[in-house]
């Protein structure tokens, strides 16, 4: 039957079926699906070739080769075939969930993006937010297994590439994936990766190592052979199979020996190990036993990984004797089911099983996934359902967005563009006018996902708003526009309170008392000018009270003779037929120029002294709210026989391209609606615009915004 159908595929399929075979007895009934797999790729790569000359599909068929040797499930091995269909053809996602399945077209995906991810740094912070951020990508732990797959294979083949090219893969390698396959216990991917990064990275020192290790070969392989022999006899007087392997520890293990000790190749001796696997964890204290009977062992090189096991899963017994000729020699005693662990780590656990899942906090976490993975042991026939339905979202609360240079920084979750600059730089997030995401141009309020490359868009003449308050999520960003208002209050305070200083001291022909009145600032209860100018600029205290108390000139000052001065009551509109206010008559009414409210706005009246009554925005920042004033408030409501028009202040922020203004004006038109006023910036690839229209109310402002915003291009629109 086999045979049959056999020659139906391909001898290169055939192979990958038997790889699959040797793991997987299930796997007949996935061949077809898997045939799909291998001549879609194939086809959708067939014009494509890699710097050797070598198709382009090698890499892929290679890359499922690898992970049949990690024992993975049907799924994984068809998203290893297509993982770089989506970066590397025009077939979309969307095609690749309707061909095969909406998980292989995710595992894909995710891959995809970890592809997009370019490490640049040395830094071990930066490398390690690294490892977060390709699990923050992959939502399914099958993500990163066809990652490293797909990195072993162009590791494997990196001799053809630039030594630049090589330096960077090696280096992203060695300080990103290395360190995450220990994390996971993958100890086989994750020593194959160190090795080969330490032969690009270092290729002089490997070099070294390997013909020193060469010179000596016939007789490490004799001294292995014979220690093996030694042991294997042993173990069969006590009645033990066991199943014994030797080997040389890898160069890139001997280099960080010799570097950490610091000493020469020929002072290292405990470069040969040896691998004792046996049926149980009885057995394993047994041999241990005798080795140790046999051999003087080294009291603090030995570590019982089983009694303890790491947190990535990892059990073994570790112990280093003295061997023949005094030579160090490390033992590690486990079981089968031990070593196919250490070997193959996570994807242990995934063997032709579903799974979802991804991991946070490396360390901590993994323990907890193996307590899932236990669920499994316990009750094996849920494995379908529970590897199905599983999401091991680990990563909540960050997410990891790039600068346009490639640097890597950590914001909460639900972070917005603008927590993205300030994180950049205080001063980049004061002057934040826009950004683009993925090179696309978004609000400051859009929230990012991990993987998001970020450019922050500036203008000098921005200013931050109270209304970025309400979206910023990270503490720097809010206490750094706190700080900014505190900052620019206070020199607004400053600059008022002398305007009306200096002002009224003129009108009173008074000038020459300027000077030796804010010479006695101390004595007025004030350390520096500036405080008395800000107390000024409040409304703290007058500029009479101050000529009453500390003017020795004997002249009245009367409340008339200086008349009020403040920048927030600039008239807007005299009228008083707009606004009613119960129990008042015949009262000079203003609107505020501050929030120019407008019918249907909620409103209230400041009484201000010789300007009548002021009307504000009830939301206005600028409405008083200190004791001694609010009882200057009153209640004002709009008049219903309202026949006057208002003015509306809109801030736009639009993308710069030709006719976009002229559009804006159409709109406003066509809505039969005047424009009082235009004022528009460029910015780059940016136009901020402050235009004034004349409208009946507060729903006509609403009905000419929501026009607008449906112009191609615009970013934001709001009433100021």
């Amino acid at each position: 039957m086999i045979s049959k159908e056999k020659s139906k595929y391909s001898k290169k399929f055939n192979s990958l079926i038997d790889k699959i075979r040797e793991y997987n007895s299930g796997v007949e009934k996935d061949i077809p699906l898997i045939w799909k797999t291998y001549i879609f790729a194939k086809k959708g790569h067939a014009n494509q070739f890699r710097l050797s000359g070598e198709p382009y599909f090698e890499h892929l068929y290679q890359t499922a080769i690898i992970l049949t040797e990690l024992s993975m499930d049907t799924t994984t091995i068809c998203a290893g075939l297509l993982h770089d269909i989506l970066e590397d053809t025009d077939y979309s996602k969307k095609t690749i969930a309707s061909e095969f399945s909406d998980t292989i077209a995710d595992i894909v995906e995710g891959v995809t993006k970890i592809s997009d991810i370019k490490f640049n740094s040395q830094e071990d912070k930066q490398a390690n937010n690294f490892r977060k951020m390709l699990l923050s990508v992959a939502n399914d732990i099958r993500v990163i297994i066809v990652k490293f797959a797909d990195r072993l294979n162009n590791m494997r083949t990196l001799d053809i590439m630039i030594k630049s090219k090589q330096e960077r893969i090696s280096l992203e390698t060695r300080d990103i994936y290395a360190p995450l396959a220990h994390r996971l216990g993958m100890y086989k991917i994750k020593s194959e990766f160190e090795e080969l990064s330490f032969k690009f990275l270092e290729p002089e020192r490997y070099k070294f190592l390997q013909q020193h290790l060469h010179k000596n070969k016939k007789y490490i392989d004799k001294y292995i052979i014979e220690f093996q022999k030694t042991i294997e006899n042993s173990l069969k007087k006590s009645n033990i199979n066991a199943t014994i392997i030797g080997r040389i520890k890898n160069l890139s293990s001997i280099n960080k020996k010799m570097n950490k000790q610091n000493i020469d190749f020929d002072k290292i001796y405990d470069i040969l190990a040896i691998r004792i696997m046996v049926d149980s964890v009885t057995n394993c204290y047994a041999v241990l036993g005798i080795i140790h009977q046999q051999f003087k062992p080294i009291a603090e090189r030995f570590k019982d990984f089983i009694a303890t096991q790491k947190t990535n899963g990892y059990q073994s017994v570790h112990t280093t004797v003295i061997g023949p000729e005094g030579k160090n020699v490390e033992v590690q005693i486990r079981t089968h089911e031990m070593n196919r662990i250490a070997e193959t780590g996570i994807a242990a656990h995934w063997k032709y099983k579903e799974s979802d899942g991804n991991i946070n906090e490396i360390d901590n976490k993994i323990l907890w996934l193996r307590e899932l993975i236990d669920i499994l042991k316990t009750d094996p026939n849920s494995s379908n359902d529970f590897m199905e339905t599983l999401k091991i979202d680990l990563f909540k609360e960050e997410i990891f967005v790039f600068t346009p240079k490639g640097d890597l920084i950590t914001l909460p979750q639900k972070a917005t563009a603008l927590d993205f600059a300030f994180a950049v730089h205080t001063e980049v997030g004061l002057s934040c006018i826009g950004s683009k995401v993925n090179s696309k141009i978004v609000t400051l309020n859009t929230m990012l996902s991990s993987g998001d490359k970020v450019e922050i868009l500036t203008s000098k003449n921005i200013k931050p708003s109270y209304n970025w308050l309400k979206f910023v999520k990270t503490n720097r960003a809010k206490s750094r526009i706190k700080r900014w208002f505190q900052k620019n209050e206070f020199d607004e305070s400053v600059a008022l309170g002398k305007e009306i200083f200096e002002k009224n001291l003129r009108k009173l022909k008074m000038a020459d008392k300027i000077k030796p009145l804010l010479a006695r600032h101390e004595e007025m209860g004030f350390q520096t000018q500036s405080l008395l100018y800000q107390a000024i600029g409040n409304g703290k205290i007058t500029v009479k009270e101050l000529l009453d108390n500390y003017c020795d000139e004997e002249k009245e000052i009367k409340e008339d003779g200086i008349k009020p001065f403040n920048v927030f009551s600039r008239i807007f509109r005299s009228t008083s037929n707009g606004v009613t206010i119960q129990g008042v008559d015949n009262v000079m009414v203003n609107f505020a120029k501050c929030c120019s409210p407008i019918p249907g706005d909620d409103i209230v009246g400041y009484i201000t002294r010789g300007k009548g009554i002021t009307i504000h925005r009830s939301d206005c920042k600028n409405i008083p709210t200190k004791e001694e004033e609010v009882d200057r408030l009153i209640d004002v409501n709009w008049d219903k026989n309202i026949d006057y028009t208002f003015y509306s202040h809109l801030n736009i922020l639009c993308e710069n391209r030709n006719g976009m203004v002229s559009d804006i004006s159409n709109v406003i038109q066509n809505m039969k609606t005047s424009i009082a006023s235009i004022n528009m910036k460029t910015e780059g690839p940016i136009v901020q615009g402050n235009i004034i229209i004349i409208v009946d109310n507060l729903k006509h402002t609403k009905n000419v915004i929501k026009n607008i915003k449906k112009i191609n291009g615009i970013i934001k629109i709001n009433r100021i």
